[in-house]
């Protein structure tokens, strides 16, 4: 299909409701239909009075084990689906709403991409979630082995996911992202705090002010950050957040102070998201001691990252937290739930200053390059036109599929397709390879066809992907052609001239080439006895048996592109 792409993500919650993966959700919908995506939401939750077109909450009657129950979602998902007639249903999971796409016919016709947000971990620490993943695991696997495509968020979270272990083979790796700049929300919850530093006295020359944000709740790892910072002399830690382990996490905050003495821990509870904003400027350290896999990613880390603050953060093995700060050079890793180790990674914080400036800046640059929510929705997108291409039924034997290996090509590709359909050549499929600048939309927007492979493959495995799509489709021959403009359409017609002449017919324009390269092919001529004139020239034409044969397995350990030339 070509035109407007809609997509119907299917989520758990929100904004205002707080939450990473809810903020996560905002933010890619809102980067989709900014890149000319229609995005549509179906989640939980009561109506709110400025709630977009595009969004439909559903009201939750009742709470189960951190699983909403909404008896209405079914007819909501079903009549979502007429209404906005979406080309695929993106399930955000884990979440129990996503179960009901197996029940709907009209569900089952579109493909479906599943976003693995975290495993539901078998909790060594919360024995009612282990209980209740053993009703919940047999509907995920449904899901899973239903979905057309899976997207981890990280390469470790995917490699130590035991629920994905049996689907590794449609299962690709999308980073988080978050906007570039500090999202404007509406949310006015909280205490409305103005420097929680300065009033509770805290803000003498030389104190650390150690941050960390999350919902108190048995994974985050609190009460390991409490302890360490206990005993530090001139170290301050601010908690920002609520949840059920507040009036656990309040004794011990007690329990730790000396008699007398001044606790060096402030648990704030909810707070605004401008307060949010404003903690995370004003620390030195932001902390993340989570001791689950249910922290899969730490999408606060990214928020710590776009603002400059390095990073500390448990070392769990399984999470994608420590892959994001290795990635981006931007803090450090500290075992998990060692209080000492904990203590002397904050002790190194406060003696290097400097460090810490620099993994600051280090995670700023990372965020800005590699994990905007712009960066994220270029790549799911094309891993949506992936699937609807792959979707696409064999058709009877055609004559002309044209195949554009492409990277990082927004500025030419477009043209290049445009002018391809205007010269009647409509059968356009482009190969992106992983790009990161938009080209994959823009030459979707022009009428193209997209595949995005899972993995990077270079110019001859682009054009390899492009044979083998050409025969499973039916095509009598293949074109390929560069993405950079340089091939010229009206070309193609003297190219299919010599069609009948050979398997593989090489376009070349040796006018353009430099004069020390003409009289290299000069000497390869009167060497090799070809007439030849430029064996690396990208637009090609391949009939069918040349397509079989370049589409096999040996071809594939081939380096580059360059033909090897054969008489019969």
């Amino acid at each position: 299909m070509t035109g407007v792409l809609r997509i119907l993500h299917v989520g758990k919650f929100y904004p205002p409701h707080r939450g990473g993966i809810e903020v996560f959700l905002a933010d890619l919908v809102s980067a989709q239909r900014a890149q000319g995506i229609e995005a549509f939401a179906l989640v939980h939750g009561q109506a709110q009075a400025d709630d977009p077109v595009w969004l439909v909450r559903v009201p939750v009657q009742l709470q189960l084990v951190y699983a909403p129950l909404a008896l209405g979602f079914r007819s909501a998902l079903r009549v979502a689906i007429e209404r906005f007639q979406p080309h695929v249903l993106h399930l955000h999971m884990p979440n129990n709403a996503v179960f009901w796409a197996l029940t709907l016919a009209a569900a089952r016709d579109i493909p479906w991409l599943v976003h693995w947000h975290a495993d539901v971990v078998v909790s060594r620490i919360r024995t009612t979630l282990a209980l209740a993943y053993k009703i919940y695991r047999p509907f995920e696997q449904a899901v899973l082995e239903r979905a057309d495509r899976i997207i981890a968020t990280s390469p470790p979270y995917l490699q130590a996911s035991e629920p994905l272990a049996f689907w590794q083979d449609k299962c690709a790796v999308v980073p988080l992202g978050l906007r570039a700049a500090t999202a404007d929300r509406t949310d006015t919850s909280g205490q409305g705090i103005q420097t929680p530093w300065r009033e509770s006295g805290k803000s003498g020359a030389g104190r650390l002010r150690l941050l960390s944000i999350g919902r108190l709740t048995y994974y985050k790892g609190f009460e390991t950050l409490i302890r360490a910072v206990a005993t530090l002399p001139d170290v301050e830690l601010v908690i920002a957040g609520a949840g059920e382990l507040q009036p656990a996490l309040q004794a011990l905050v007690r329990s730790t102070t000396p008699a007398g003495g001044e606790a060096a821990v402030t648990l704030l509870g909810e707070v605004s998201e401008a307060d949010k904003q404003m903690l995370l400027q004003t620390c030195d350290v932001f902390c993340l001691a989570s001791r689950e896999r249910t922290e899969a990613f730490g999408l606060v880390l990214l928020e710590a990252m776009r603002a400059a603050r390095p990073c500390l953060v448990s070392k769990l093995a399984g999470s994608g937290m420590p892959w994001l700060v290795e990635q981006s050079n931007s803090g450090w890793l500290v075992q998990t739930e060692n209080v000492r180790a904990w203590q002397a990674a904050i002790a190194h914080c406060a003696a290097h200053p400097a460090e810490r400036a620099e993994k600051g800046r280090a995670g700023e640059r990372a965020f800005a390059s590699r994990f905007t929510v712009d960066t994220c929705a270029v790549a799911i997108a094309a891993h949506y036109r992936n699937m609807l291409a792959a979707a696409l039924p064999v058709r009877p034997r055609r004559d002309i599929l044209v195949v554009i290996p492409a990277r990082d090509e927004v500025e030419t590709i477009g043209r290049v397709v445009a002018a391809l359909r205007s010269a009647g050549w409509n059968d356009v499929l482009v190969v992106d390879d992983h790009s990161s600048d938009g080209t994959a939309l823009a030459a979707w927007n022009a009428g193209a066809r997209v595949l995005r492979p899972v993995l990077r493959m270079g110019a001859w495995g682009g054009i390899q992907a492009g044979l083998r799509h050409g025969l499973a489709q039916g095509y009598g021959g293949v074109v390929t052609m560069d993405a950079d403009g340089q091939h010229d359409v009206g070309g193609i017609p003297a190219l299919l001239s010599r069609r009948d002449d050979a398997d593989v017919v090489i376009g070349a324009f040796p006018e353009r080439a430099s004069r020390l390269r003409r009289i290299a092919w000069h000497w390869f001529r009167q060497l090799a006895g070809f007439e030849l004139r430029d064996l690396t020239s990208g637009f090609r034409f391949y009939n069918r048996r040349a397509m079989q044969t370049l589409a096999i397995e040996e071809a594939t350990l081939r380096f580059n592109d360059t033909a090897r030339a054969m008489r019969e």
